[in-house]
């Protein structure tokens, strides 16, 4: 049997064990294993099976993810995201749909901050979305702000999706971060002109609230500072080239840390908590990298990737017309691969191609992060929605109708990072010569 067969046979399998709901990572190792056997026999297969968890876990790219997930700890237990909605409340709360326009800023702001965006979701909705419910907001306006504005954790600096790319890929974690400021904050101002156009036309949706005095909006902004203070420190040191990414997350959570004391937030429990949560989210990242990674080896060593660079290459398209098939693709995908799953999946494959044809490294990594972003809410896996299913007690078909108007942003959003390059490309060309 040729290796090109081996690879195709165990791409199949790796699909069968996932409909089977294996876990993911030990679908990647079990698949990866057999197929290095097949190729190179049984001792090459067992000692990849061996070695893998100590060669790819300690690597020292991959420090920051345990570091930047504590932060995000650290930023929960401070209480900072109610602060940061009850700000985002005293400016647009008398708009239509005020509340969910709130919800969208307080989760933009604390997605500066923690770079998993399932806790932004599940804080978010336990803070946003009694208060939404109580002026009778449309449930699915409500759970789809939620979880759409979580989901932007993913795209927003600090993110664990970016140093997982950049670390596959060999891209600078510091240009990644500042190179998703711009399209982040593009996407979260297309959330807010959507809620606000769909509660002018529909009252009912969204009722606007009680207007705030300039000096309780001007007061609010207290809760903003803790926020601001981090997310400077992160990508203020990043873009002067004084921290690496690494340095950086280690500051980052002990400057999260200091503001939980300071805020007489960080008993010894919520410690114990933070940490416990943070420990289960690394091994979990860790052990699906693990797998990928062996997966990959085994793809590697069946010539998988260049045999599938050299076909594209062959195909009669421009360049720009393959890249939006290899993007469209990723939309099915999503709906039944978790995105950092998929990241790992593909990256592997694709990126040799996107190199190839001379695309910026940085550009593409935002684009893939925000169908990462897009997977986190497509049914019906879409981590996010069930999170925020978990956390509102909605029922899941009113979250997944709810999230429904936001894909159309993320399409116009990627559309327009697709089309204009300088929107993510800007920063990390003006001031990220320094960034690690």
């Amino acid at each position: 049997m040729s290796a090109l067969a081996i690879c195709l046979i165990g791409l199949a399998a790796f699909i069968v064990l996932m409909a089977f709901e294996m876990p993911i990572a030990f679908a990647f190792a079990l698949v990866g294993c057999i197929g290095v056997i097949l190729l190179k026999g049984l001792e090459p297969g067992l000692l990849l099976l061996a070695s893998a968890p100590i060669t790819y876990a300690s690597s020292g790219a991959l420090v920051a993810i345990p570091l930047f997930v504590l932060m995000g700890q650290f930023v929960f237990q401070s209480g900072i995201s109610e602060e940061l909605y009850a700000a985002a409340y005293k400016w647009v709360g008398r708009l239509p749909g005020g509340l969910a326009l709130a919800t969208t800023l307080a989760c933009t702001a604390f997605g500066a901050c923690c770079g998993v965006s399932v806790a932004a979701a599940a804080t978010m909705g336990s803070v946003a979305f009694p208060e939404m419910d109580k002026y009778r907001y449309s449930r699915r306006l409500s759970t789809g702000c939620i979880a759409a504005g979580g989901s932007l954790s993913c795209l927003i600096p600090p993110s664990v999706a970016f140093i997982v790319y950049g670390v596959l890929t060999e891209s600078s974690v510091g240009q990644l971060f500042l190179g998703g400021i711009f399209p982040g904050l593009l996407l979260a101002s297309l959330y807010l002109v959507l809620i606000y156009v769909m509660c002018v036309r529909n009252p009912a949706l969204g009722p606007a609230g009680e207007s705030s005095s300039w000096k309780a909006k001007l007061g609010s902004l207290k809760g903003v500072i803790g926020a601001l203070i981090l997310f400077l420190i992160v990508i203020g040191g990043l873009s002067a080239g004084v921290f690496s990414a690494n340095e950086v997350g280690a500051i980052g959570a002990i400057g999260a840390f200091i503001l939980a004391v300071i805020k007489r937030r960080m008993s010894f429990s919520a410690l114990v908590g933070s940490l416990k949560s943070s420990i289960l989210t690394t091994c979990f990242i860790l052990t699906l990298y693990t797998g990928a990674m062996i997966f990959s080896n085994f793809l590697a060593l069946g010539h998988f990737s260049s045999l599938f660079r050299d076909w594209i290459n062959s195909l009669p398209f421009s360049h720009h017309a393959i890249m939006i098939i290899i993007l469209f693709l990723y939309i099915p995908l999503g709906m039944f691969m978790d995105g950092l799953a998929m990241l790992l999946l593909t990256l592997p494959i694709v990126f040799p191609i996107v190199k190839a044809f001379g695309f910026d490294p940085v550009w593409f990594g935002i684009i893939i992060t925000l169908l990462v972003e897009m997977a986190l809410l497509s049914p019906p896996v879409g981590l996010n929605s069930y999170v925020v299913h978990g956390v509102t007690k909605v029922p899941l078909q009113d979250v997944f109708y709810g999230i429904a108007p936001f894909f159309g942003m993320m399409f116009l959003c990627l559309a327009l990072l697709y089309a204009f390059p300088a929107i993510t490309l800007f920063l990390p060309n003006t001031v990220g010569i320094g960034a690690r």
